[in-house]
């Protein structure tokens, strides 16, 4: 299946180390139109809600590029930036007090952005290339320690029964319709799915692949009871509605639909152990973030 990806014309010359803080689209596109840079370079990318965002561009990139040299950080990095009760480490809404007000026009404004907190979620992967041996992604590193996946999990759900099955987050999850016959493949369909978050109701746009088959690709961010309805003008597609039991470890148990990875993908750590809280492998990086934020505050210090 290829699912369309951002059109736009990217020229690259990636070498070495990417830094992926948002969503994937810039990436898919350079690898379909230059597919000899995947042993060019290394992904260091923060998944989470990212991945939520391209899911699309996500499916494109592990169904064809399975050895790439990826690292998905779903939610490692979460945990810099997370209310932790832990009292020897550095509270982030007391740093700006500490560390930064007064220090400078920058310092001064620091407070215009969370009200002074550090809010630092994309960070580690600057910190990742800082401290530690970043060819490495599963020793110890300022940007987190990582292990070595097998899959990326993957469900194929018919979308007229939904699932009750327990999914894992950050699951890519594909819903599939019958319908009628449309005059060409691979074309944004009529119809999408909403799902309820908080008060905010988000809209998901499906695809036609062509022969009356259609596809919807959604991946959620978190573990959740996920409320879910699909809308269409295409009778055959609209109104099926349902929850789905999103559940807090990645990859989770193997479907038969799971997409078979390379040794080169990496991602959070599944020990129960490394759970900071609910964050997968969140202890892999707060327990350098008394060190990452007392490294930041000799910078601050220069502009005193």
């Amino acid at each position: 299946m290829d699912y369309k990806i951002c059109k736009k014309k990217i020229y690259t010359t990636f070498v070495g180390f990417g830094l992926g803080w948002i969503g994937l689209e810039d990436l898919a596109q350079a690898l379909h139109d230059a597919p000899d840079i995947k042993n060019k370079i290394k992904i260091y990318w923060i998944g989470g809600p990212n991945k939520k965002w391209s899911a699309n561009s996500y499916s494109y990139i592990v169904k064809n590029f399975p050895n790439l040299w990826f690292i998905e950080n779903n939610s490692t990095y979460y945990s810099f930036f997370s209310k932790n009760d832990n009292p020897t480490i550095l509270k982030s809404s007391e740093y700006y007090e500490r560390y930064i007000k007064g220090y400078g026009a920058m310092g001064k404004d620091f407070k215009n952005y969370y009200g002074g907190e550090v809010k630092m979620g994309d960070s580690p992967t600057l910190f990742y290339l800082m401290h530690g041996n970043p060819n490495d992604p599963t020793g110890e590193s300022w940007g987190g320690s990582f292990e070595k996946i097998s899959r990326s999990a993957h469900i194929i759900i018919d979308g007229t029964k939904g699932s009750s099955e327990d999914i894992a987050f950050c699951s890519l999850i594909e819903f599939r319709f019958k319908g009628p016959k449309l005059s060409s493949a691979s074309q944004k369909a009529p119809f999408y799915m909403e799902t309820m978050h908080k008060k905010d109701v988000q809209k998901w746009e499906g695809y036609y692949l062509g022969d009356g088959n259609y596809a919807l690709q959604y991946v959620p961010k978190n573990a959740e009871t996920l409320n879910y309805k699909f809308v269409s003008d295409i009778p055959e597609l609209n109104g099926y509605e349902g929850k789905l039991n999103i559940v807090n470890l990645w990859p989770g148990k193997q479907n038969p639909t799971d997409i078979q990875l390379r040794n080169t993908w990496f991602s959070d750590k599944s020990d129960p152990n490394l759970y900071d809280g609910k964050f997968q492998g969140g202890k892999a990086i707060s327990k350098w973030k008394n060190e990452i934020l007392l490294d930041w505050a000799k910078r601050w210090d220069w502009l005193k």
